[in-house]
């Protein structure tokens, strides 16, 4: 007998994995593969989207083979992925007019600067919960379109699809039958009114963008067609879709207001559950949509960090300080906390949250002669601890004071990164016993609408801890150690 099985795909900012899930969303194999960056100028970060495509299919091809080879039938496949990354292709042909535009890309800082000149940043925050920055799909969309020779007109008549890369894939999968995205990748684009839960007229005149470029929007749970036999070899029903870190935050069980989760991949982003009602932030966090299901948008406070994980791949691949990110927390054993004034201040593409400075650029700062790879790796795992404490401290001035997190990730494997974490937070730091969450909340939703899993609540229940971390430093051990941080922010945040 066949055994009913769950296929997520994540398509991540380095690399393409397909995880295959069984009925009751445990992990039964893998298989990924990484794919090239383009940094065509200073602060410009492109990927080529066939290389997203074929490593994204290669992936799934192999997880089916497994499948078949080992008696398990996918019932639903679903996508998550890297959000604000921006595809514009030919509805005709399928093929990309550009390169995808990738979130951590700072091109377009001067067209929003413009614009909030012209426009003001308040009423697109209040429609969006957005900030006018590069960050974010719109000013992406409409730099393509007025860089590419007769792209906007041809956008104009109708023949050019935007998406996401969730609504790329959904594209080539479904062999141009669905254009389409979720709740939660639409809110990340500038044109979504996520009070309406609808496209925006004005918001889209405001960037530029023409609404015959837009896809379907849906629940996060929903119909997203079929895969066309001749790609994956089979037909499959695509049954759900989120953005990378909403995706996370379901993988972690995060649906009671409160609830609140940090993603350490390539960057790091912060997630509070803030229910039916949408919070705003006095203090540059985000308020966006947490998921949609069956028709009901749930809220969360949004906090960005451009660099976490992608400062570890820059350790080994830019300045080659370490073969493995692995390696990282047995490389630093003896140095201390605080690293003896030693920061580093990771913008390379910018600052997110709660600074949001494109403009910003890293450092290292409080180097001596006793410095060495030790001290350097030590300072780039703090520096996301330092930057998580940051939007944490936005939160508490927002009124909100979560009382523990969870965590996950790739960093989240590292047991140092995680208790100075804590140390820094003043808080407890639960790492989950599935660690794989984005990929966890792809599945879950796809299974969902497939009838496969677990209402929400009973989801929750069934989370479970593979190790907590509690505080352990000395108060002033802390606060000096952030007062460090602090003053080297201020050396690079205009």
């Amino acid at each position: 007998m066949t055994k009913s099985a769950i296929l997520a795909l994540d398509q991540g900012t380095t690399s393409s994995r397909a995880i295959l899930f069984d009925g009751e969303l445990n992990i039964i194999s893998s298989a990924q593969k990484e794919f090239p960056q383009i940094y065509p100028q200073d602060g410009w970060v492109e990927h080529n989207p066939e290389a997203i495509w074929d490593t994204t299919v290669w992936a799934a091809k192999e997880m089916l083979a497994y499948a078949g080879d080992n008696g398990f039938a996918i019932k639903s496949i679903g996508i998550t992925n890297q959000r604000e990354t921006t595809i514009v292709w030919d509805r005709k042909t399928g093929e990309p007019i550009y390169n995808a535009i990738v979130w951590q890309d700072r091109r377009t800082a001067k067209i929003c600067a413009d614009l909030k000149a012209k426009h003001g940043e308040a009423g697109i925050t209040d429609k969006t919960g957005l900030l006018l920055d590069p960050y974010f799909s719109a000013t992406k969309i409409a730099w393509i379109l007025d860089n590419v020779d007769g792209a906007r007109g041809r956008a104009d008549a109708g023949d050019l699809a935007f998406g996401t890369v969730d609504s790329f894939l959904i594209w080539r999968l479904t062999g141009g039958a669905i254009h389409a995205t979720d709740a939660t990748n639409a809110s990340r684009t500038n044109v979504f009114n996520i009070m309406t839960g609808q496209w925006d007229d004005e918001l889209c005149d405001i960037f530029g963008v023409p609404q015959s470029v837009l896809p379907d929007v849906r629940d996060c749970a929903d119909d997203y067609g079929v895969t066309d036999a001749s790609v994956l070899g089979a037909a499959i029903p695509i049954g759900g879709v989120a953005g990378d870190q909403q995706a996370a935050a379901i993988g972690q069980a995060c649906f009671e207001p409160g609830d609140i989760k940090s993603t350490y991949g390539t960057g790091c982003f912060v997630i509070l559950n803030t229910g039916a009602e949408r919070a705003r932030s006095t203090n540059r966090l985000l308020s966006t949509v947490a998921y949609r299901l069956k028709g009901e948008i749930t809220y969360a406070l949004e906090g960005s960090i451009f660099m976490a994980g992608a400062t570890m791949q820059w350790l080994r691949d830019g300045i080659e300080i370490i073969d493995d990110a692995a390696n990282s927390e047995a490389l630093i054993e003896g140095t201390s906390a605080g690293n003896n004034g030693v920061y580093m201040v990771p913008a390379f593409t910018g600052m997110g949250a709660p600074y949001w400075d494109p403009d910003a650029r890293g450092a290292i700062v409080g180097m001596t002669r006793d410095t060495g790879r030790p001290q350097f790796i030590r300072a780039a795992i703090e520096a996301v601890c330092y930057q998580t404490y940051d939007l944490f401290k936005a939160m508490a001035d927002d009124g909100v004071t979560p009382a523990s997190l969870k965590v996950d990730g790739g960093m989240s494997a590292n047991n140092t990164m995680c208790q100075f974490l804590s140390d820094v937070l003043d808080i407890p730091v639960q790492r989950p016993a599935v660690k794989e969450t984005t990929a966890l909340g792809a599945a879950w939703l796809a299974g969902y609408a497939a009838g496969l899993c677990k209402d929400p609540k009973a989801q929750r229940t069934a989370w479970r801890s593979d190790k907590d971390f509690a505080p352990d430093i000395d108060a002033g051990v802390r606060d000096r150690a952030l007062t460090g941080w602090h003053k080297a922010v201020a050396r690079i945040v205009t």
